[in-house]
């Protein structure tokens, strides 16, 4: 908020001055102090007048026109009247005895009311000078006091009255009042109606409390408003909108009420605007402002809002704060008094003067100053202080103009001045002016001066110095101007645009139009040119091909319109009003031809006036002297895209491709990464026409055959042409039509066409462009319409596209084969079937006898059917025309085998059965024959195997009831099961005692339960208890199966007992279970079982320890008996099984398994002749000599044997010395017992010490064949193939049982044996890995222990 100028004078010394604004205009304003006198100064604080006055002044009113100020003081009875226009005072002698203590002048006529300190009034007319005089209208001082529209007039005085009188002085209301009155106002309180009423309400602040309402319509309720203690006196108040009054309070608080009869009193709106005082308010409709001063400083707020503060002035240098304050009527000046006797003055609103070369924008700044600014350039801006206030401002590339009736001053702009150059008057008053680098342009009263603004006197340039539009015999009035740097460019009341070229000084260009043009607005470089007509349409022209385009959607309220100064946007321009900005393209170049679009639109707030329009930043003129920036809501997309989501994205996407903005509109295509936006940028640039940008598009979505194609057209100069090409890519075949036939090139039209299938238009095309190709156009036509069923036009179609030529063979085929079909279609069935019994096609033959075969034309459909070898077609429709003659000819080759059965129903109807049998096997009818079979010809055998064959369940039914005649009872049950007659079969057994058969089919049949109990309750009758048992095991009665199998007598290979534990083991039922181990353990008849069995019982329980346990048992009872393999393979398959279910296995287990493997070892290594290995083994052995007590002698001799062999004559000699106990010499084999007393007499006890080996868990050297680390105390992993203990670096497993061997001793009996000397399964050497991280193998084995 500017300050305009401040007031001080010495005279006032510092006490508060009253002052008026002069009404209407506000060029003028009245300033009292104490010095007797009213001083009145300009708008800009220039003093024009000092009145003299006998005594203080007490009042001063300015009339309705401001034309009248009006004085009165309190030592005389005249009054002062001062006339703007001459500057001259004249006096009025009012004939009052009394001091005058009130003044107020009409506000709708000449009349000037005039208060006595004793309650008489004066109301003088300044027209007709008539005085009226009432006297006693009040007891005592009037002091306060309005008039209303309808010239009534409300006076309030000290006598506590109010009364309401009319222009001639009569009372017609008066009331009375608690208090003295102060501040009373006419106004309109706020009523449901919405009709105009009058002006009935008369406010008044009564005691500074309360606020008393007065409606004269209503005089016997008053309306009394109080309001809260803590708000103080009331200051001030001011009526404004629909009935609402804003009341300032002197605590500093304002407050806002309504008047409508509903909500009267309620506070609308509050604010504590100033912290200790609140002196004056004011409201300026003009404006639509409301401001409130206190303290030292003045808070304006926005009447639309009362929340929104429009702005803040601080007074810092007052320290006596502020007193009154008032705005001129047109809302631009604010005038503030303060407590010490200054008077500052600000600038509130500005005349919105402003205009705009390229970049570069002037505007009005205050009244007397004018800037010049280029934010695009950010150029420093510059003020220029002008001699009047102006009320045109124009900018050119050097120069700015103001002016203000018929003058305008010119100023030339410097790099970093600006100089007067000069002033120049018009013949009228300048409603416009345009300026370029040399010329200024101005348009008054119909016409426009052209002339240069500097250089005038030069010779060579004389005539062109300046001229006048029209020319003096031309009649029309010029509207509206505009000029660029090359012309002036002018519109008429006749509706005519002018363009003259100023270099050539002369017209180049008109244009007509239907009615009177009101503006124009050039582009930057006047090749368009957008202007608004008469009617309020808005056009855009082109004056280098004279075409016009509307534009759409125009608002009839535009004020103007600015284009783009962004070089990039050149088809860009804005159409504004007072509220919106509308942004519209100009897109010239579009497949489509040129068109204006609307693009959107954009809030304005209110008062701004846009200047320039640069990369979507429009640049505004405000009110209060400044410039506003607002960022188009149609170019949204200049910000950082980052920060928007997908939708928002999507509709900058549409919004840059409207207004071409393709790079843009690519990273925004970037940011989605959607094919369907890459999709709608490409048919973008399609459609304007950018075939590089849409082929970067294209191929950046992948593409590859659009990107072909526009490569193969990009090159094209023809506009039409590469237009059309690019309408046929977007699916715009009619357009892309038009376009290849105003091209260079119109045969593309048909091309189009063809490859489109368009047949019907690519004919009419051809008659013009290429009649040779109209038989192929034909053709294909004609294909089209007997698809389509139109079989009258497809025949005539087909018989013109036959050529006759043998080049076009082919071609000619496809229109016979054609012409034989529409033919049959129409009924012309002669020729249809002639023409294709002489085509050589197939197929032709085929279609023409399924459409013959339609019609019910048998013979000829089957003819030929049989002429185009399709033979089961042909034997179909002979059969149907009962003609079984051919059909017997065509059988051979007929595969169908619905052909063969009907052939074969007929031969049985005739009774020849071996023709019939034949044909039913050619048609798999398996039941037919197999009844042929047995009924006619008399070939069981064949019938069997064909049952057995097809497994037909109708077959083997009547195989069956053929047995059953012939009494063969076994073969009837089982093809009885075979066709799941079970209850049959079943019942035929028990007649007969098949049963065991029965039963033996049943089982191998996925059979129900039922079924399976029926023969175990046969059986169980027939006290055959094993076979009962097995039918109840499979019935799932597991129970009964149980009892039956242990009352099953024993056989050789206990069956029955195996039985006994897979029902137990499917039962998991602990009472069976139980009752199982009983019997196992003979608690019945003391007699126990093999413990082979309770251990299968365990395993099948999956009972995994105790099955452990009862290994243990076995294997014992096994080595007790001498079976060692036996006994280690019990172990192994126990010891593998805890391993898979992840049991711990017991130490006792795992040292039995290790003894008895090194046992088996000892026979593998003495046959492949590897004594020591063997003796190493058999040292381990006889070490654990208990555990063999039938064998002790044999493996005591053997270990003398081998050992001696081996060189280990010490431990040869130890066992040697065993063997000669009483209760072992006897047992001696007489071959060695010789040689092994020899030996323990002459001892030796030379040894070939035991080489040692890393132990694999902490790398202690220990003998090889030693398991128990003396170091770490672990039990070591043995080598199955060695007996040694596993080293981590020669590690290997079984593939199969997964037991450790060391890699290379393993490999090495794989040479000779190529099984596993623990699971004994076969090994390849190829599947034998070295494992080098044997880890895992070790924590498993601790695990394990």
């Amino acid at each position: 908020m500017k300050q305009v100028f401040c007031l001080y004078e010495k005279a006032w010394s510092g006490s508060p001055v009253q002052f008026a604004w002069q009404k209407t205009l506000g060029n003028f304003l009245a300033v009292i102090g104490i010095d007797h006198s009213v001083k009145i100064f300009d708008r800009h604080g220039q003093k024009r007048n000092e009145i003299s006055l006998p005594g203080n002044c007490v009042a001063m009113d300015w009339d309705k026109d401001g034309d009248t100020l009006a004085i009165i003081t309190d030592k005389s009875s005249t009054i002062f009247l001062w006339d703007a226009i001459t500057n001259k005072t004249s006096q009025v002698d009012s004939g009052m005895r009394d001091a005058m203590s009130f003044l107020l002048w009409s506000r709708v006529g000449a009349l000037l009311a005039v208060g006595t300190t004793k309650g008489n009034l004066l109301i003088y007319n300044r027209q007709t000078s008539r005085k009226i005089s009432v006297l006693g209208k009040h007891t005592k001082r009037i002091t306060c006091g309005c008039w209303s529209i309808e010239n009534l007039l409300a006076l309030g005085g000290e006598d506590k009255m109010i009364t309401i009188s009319n222009q001639e002085g009569d009372t017609i209301r008066q009331t009375s009042i608690s208090s003295e009155p102060s501040d009373m106002q006419f106004s309109v309180m706020k009523t449901d109606e919405r009709v105009p009423t009058r002006e009935s309400t008369v406010s008044v602040v009564v005691g500074k409390k309360t606020l008393f309402l007065f409606n004269l319509n209503d005089p016997d309720n008053p309306i009394d408003l109080k309001f809260q203690q803590p708000y103080g006196n009331i200051v001030s108040y001011k009526w404004y909108g629909d009935g609402y009054i804003m009341i300032g309070f002197s605590q500093g608080c304002f407050v806002v009420i309504s008047t409508h009869i509903r909500e009267i009193g309620q506070e609308v709106f509050q604010a504590h605007n100033h912290k200790d005082n609140l002196s004056s308010i004011a409201i300026s409709q003009s404006l639509n402002k409301a401001a409130s001063c206190g303290d030292n400083c003045i808070k304006i707020h926005d009447l639309a809002d009362m929340r929104e503060m429009y702005a803040i002035i601080n007074l810092d240098d007052e320290n006596k704060g502020v007193d009154q304050m008032a705005w001129t009527d047109d809302g631009q000046l604010l005038a503030v008094s303060t407590r010490r006797g200054s008077l500052h003055v600000f600038l509130t609103k500005l005349p919105i003067l402003g205009d705009a070369c390229s970049t570069r924008i002037a505007y009005l700044t205050s009244l007397l100053e004018v800037t010049i600014a280029n934010h695009v350039e950010s150029e420093l801006p510059v003020t220029v202080s002008v001699e009047v206030e102006p009320s045109f401002v124009a900018i050119g590339v050097y120069h700015l103009a103001v002016g203000m009736n018929n003058r305008a001053w010119f100023y030339a702009l410097g790099e970093n001045n600006v100089k007067k150059l000069k002033d120049v008057e018009y013949l009228g008053t300048v409603a416009s002016m345009h300026l370029n680098s040399d010329y200024a342009a101005a348009l008054f009263e119909g016409k426009v001066q052209l002339h240069m603004i500097e250089g005038e006197g030069l010779d060579a340039q004389e005539e062109r110095e300046t001229r006048l539009f029209p020319a003096d015999d031309d009649k029309y009035r010029i509207l509206c101007h505009a000029l660029t740097s090359d012309f002036l460019i002018y519109g008429t009341d006749t509706g005519v645009i002018h363009y003259f070229f100023i270099e050539d000084w002369q017209y180049v260009n008109e244009y007509r139009h239907s009615v009177s043009v009101r503006k124009v607005f050039p582009d930057p470089n006047g090749t368009r040119m957008a202007f608004i007509d008469d009617k309020s349409d808005g056009f855009v022209y082109c004056p280098v091909n004279d075409s016009v385009f509307e534009i759409p959607d125009f608002s009839p309220t535009i004020k103007g319109i600015l284009w783009e100064n962004w070089p990039m946007d050149k088809g860009v321009f804005v159409a504004f009003d007072d509220d919106k900005v509308y942004t519209y393209v100009f897109h010239k170049d579009a497949i489509q031809g040129s068109r204006v679009i609307l693009a959107g639109g954009t809030e304005v707030p209110y008062s701004h006036k846009p200047l320039l329009l640069y990369n979507g930043e429009l640049t505004c003129q405000t009110p209060s002297g400044k410039t506003n920036s607002i960022y188009l809501s149609t170019h949204r997309f200049l910000g950082n895209l980052k920060d928007f989501g997908p939708d928002m994205l999507r509709q900058m996407l549409t919004q840059t491709l409207m207004l071409k903005r393709f790079s843009e509109a690519w990273e925004i295509c970037r940011l989605l990464n959607d094919q369907s936006c890459w999709n709608e940028l490409a048919e973008a640039c399609l459609h304007h026409m950018e075939v590089d940008f849409a082929i970067r598009v294209y191929r950046t979505s992948g593409n590859a055959g659009m990107v072909m194609s526009l490569e193969q057209v990009k090159g094209i100069e023809d506009h039409n042409l590469l237009a059309g090409h690019l309408a046929m890519f977007t699916s715009d075949f009619n357009l892309a039509q038009d376009l290849y036939l105003a091209s260079s090139c119109p045969i593309a039209a048909l091309e189009m066409r063809k490859d489109l299938q368009h047949w019907d238009k690519a004919l009419q095309l051809a008659k013009h462009l290429a009649p040779d190709q109209i038989p192929f156009i034909s053709k294909e036509y004609a294909v089209q319409l007997e698809f389509m069923g139109d079989y009258v036009n497809a025949l005539a179609h087909y018989e013109k596209g036959i050529t006759g030529s043998n080049k076009y063979q082919e071609h000619d085929e496809v229109c016979l084969a054609g012409v034989a079909q529409m033919s049959i279609r129409m009924g012309d069935v002669r020729r249809g079937v002639n023409q294709a019994i002489k085509h050589p096609s197939r197929l032709l033959k085929r279609d023409c006898g399924a459409i013959l075969e339609n019609m019910k034309q048998f013979s000829e459909a089957a003819q030929l059917y049989e002429k185009g070898q399709y033979y089961d077609k042909a034997a179909s429709v002979y059969i149907r025309c009962k003609n079984w003659a051919k059909v017997g000819e065509l059988l051979p080759q007929v595969s169908s085998p619905k052909i063969h059965l009907q052939y074969a129903k007929a031969k049985e109807a005739d009774g020849r059965y071996t023709e019939a049998v034949i044909a039913y096997e050619h048609a798999k009818q398996w039941d037919s024959v197999i009844r042929l079979y047995l009924d006619h010809l008399n070939n069981p055998e064949k019938a069997v195997n064909i049952v057995r064959e097809t497994q037909s369940l109708e077959g083997a039914k009547m195989v069956a009831r053929f047995f059953l005649r012939l009494g063969d009872y076994g073969s009837a049950i089982q093809f009885l099961v075979m066709s799941k007659c079970n209850n049959e079969a079943f019942t035929l057994a028990q007649q007969h005692n098949k049963m065991e058969i029965y039963a033996d089919i049943i089982s191998s049949e996925n059979t129900t339960n039922e079924d399976y109990q029926s023969i175990a309750l046969y059986f169980e009758a027939e006290k055959k208890h094993f076979q009962a048992g097995k039918f109840f095991l499979l019935c799932g009665q597991y129970g009964r199966a149980l009892r039956h199998f242990l009352q099953s007598p024993s056989t050789e290979d206990n069956l029955a007992m195996e039985m006994a534990i897979e029902t137990v083991g499917r039962a998991k039922d602990e009472t069976l279970t139980n009752q199982l181990i009983d019997y196992l353990m003979g608690e019945g008849d003391g007699m126990p079982q093999d413990a082979k069995y309770l251990f299968r019982l365990y395993m099948a329980l999956k009972q995994h320890r105790e099955a452990a346990r009862t290994a243990i048992i076995i294997a014992r009872e096994e080595q007790c008996s001498g079976n060692y393999r036996n006994a280690r393979d019990v172990l192994f398959s126990m010891y593998s099984e805890l391993k898979t279910q992840k049991i711990k296995i017991s130490s006792e287990m795992a040292t039995n398994l290790m003894i008895l493997h090194s046992y088996i070892l000892v026979k593998i290594h003495v046959k492949r002749g590897d004594h020591m290995k063997g003796a190493r083994m058999l040292i381990r052995v006889a070490n654990n000599i208990s555990k063999f007590p039938s064998h002790i002698v044999p493996i005591l001799t053997s270990a003398v044997i081998e050992c001696h062999r081996a060189g280990l004559k010490n431990s040869a000699f130890s066992f040697a010395a065993m063997l000669m106990r009483p209760e072992y010499r006897s047992k001696i084999d007489p071959k060695y017992k010789k040689k092994i007393e020899t030996m323990v007499r002459r001892r030796d006890t030379s040894e070939i010490e035991e080489p040692t080996t890393a132990c694999p868990y902490c790398a202690f050297q220990l003998p090889e064949c030693e398991l128990l680390c003396p170091s770490c105390k672990n039990n070591l992993p043995y080598c199955i193939a060695t007996g040694r203990h596993m080293v981590r670096d020669d590690w290997t497993v079984c593939p199969h049982c997964d037991f450790p061997a060391l890699y290379t001793e393993f490999k090495s009996l794989l040479q000779t044996e190529n099984v596993c000397p623990m699971c004994s399964e076969r090994i390849n050497l190829v599947d034998l890995k070295k494992i080098n991280d044997c880890t895992e193998y070790l924590k498993l084995e601790d695990e394990d222990q």
